[in-house]
């Protein structure tokens, strides 16, 4: 894990169990919205539901509202543009992961409870079973659509985390969870619609981990190569600092820990 200059726990690993690979009107965005969900493809139970998150500019990292609680790693703030996409409203749950994959690796078992204890390469698995199952084209969220998503978007509303100034309301950390991860949706949503993007678990982002860049970006992947993949958004573990919709760090892409989990996201088109 690379060091971010705030405490940030990833916790203990546990076995593995093995993995079997088994600015547009509202006219126009309500139909980019109708090409995805009325989409000519088959249902499949570990399908989550998407929320359509409509492309615009924002300012990533280190903005104003982040107040003294930055770190190195989240500067300088730079602009970003990003296209129409959608994301998933939770975070991948463990009733999803075992109806594709026929296991469960996670430490907190129950169906509504975010699956954790996977890695970034287990996530590519599970992914690429649910695009052959459904026919679709789901991916990993790149590290600035994550954090685009989890500020609310064009309806961001500049909140400290993702919904809300106050922790609390929107995430499970080390104050309130009882050391443990609680079933997705049971905290505030975000301006969005979109839930648990503060705490619960860590998530894995598409992008290699590596330093920003002041120069503005046109949807930005990252880095080409790089030793970690980025992770956002604070687990249980964590204290309220690393839930902020800026924390980011990075984990190697075989490493899995107890508090670390996934959501999914699709382009429009």
């Amino acid at each position: 894990m690379l060091a971010i200059g705030i405490n940030v726990f990833f916790g203990q690993k546990k076995e593995k169990v093995a993995i079997y690979a088994a600015d547009d009107s509202t006219q126009n965005v309500a139909a980019a919205a109708g090409n995805f969900l009325h989409a000519n493809a088959p249902h499949h139970s570990a399908e989550p539901e998407m929320v359509f998150v409509q492309g615009g500019t924002f300012w990533m990292g280190c903005s104003s509202e982040q107040d003294d609680d930055c770190s190195n790693n989240e500067k300088p703030v730079h602009r970003v543009n990003l296209n129409d996409f959608y994301i998933s409203k939770h975070e991948v749950t463990q009733a999803q992961w075992k109806a594709l994959m026929g296991t469960n690796p996670s430490n907190f078992e129950g169906d509504n409870l975010p699956i954790e204890n996977v890695s970034w390469d287990d996530a590519q698995i599970f992914i690429k079973c649910l695009n052959d199952a459904t026919g679709k084209k789901f991916r990993l969220p790149t590290e600035a659509e994550w954090e685009y998503s989890a500020r609310g978007g064009s309806k961001s509303e500049q909140y400290k985390y993702s919904g809300s100034n106050f922790a609390e309301q929107v995430a499970w950390s080390y104050g309130n969870s009882d050391s443990s991860t609680h079933p997705v949706g049971t905290k505030e949503a975000n301006e969005l619609g979109i839930c648990d993007m503060s705490g619960n678990l860590w998530e894995w982002c598409y992008d290699w981990y590596t330093a920003y860049s002041s120069l503005a970006q046109n949807n930005p992947t990252g880095a080409l190569s790089g030793h970690s993949r980025v992770v956002r958004g604070g687990g249980w573990g964590n204290g309220a600092r690393s839930c902020r919709v800026a924390t980011r760090s990075g984990i190697s892409p075989g490493s899995n820990f107890v508090n670390v989990g996934f959501r999914v996201a699709c382009s429009s088109e």
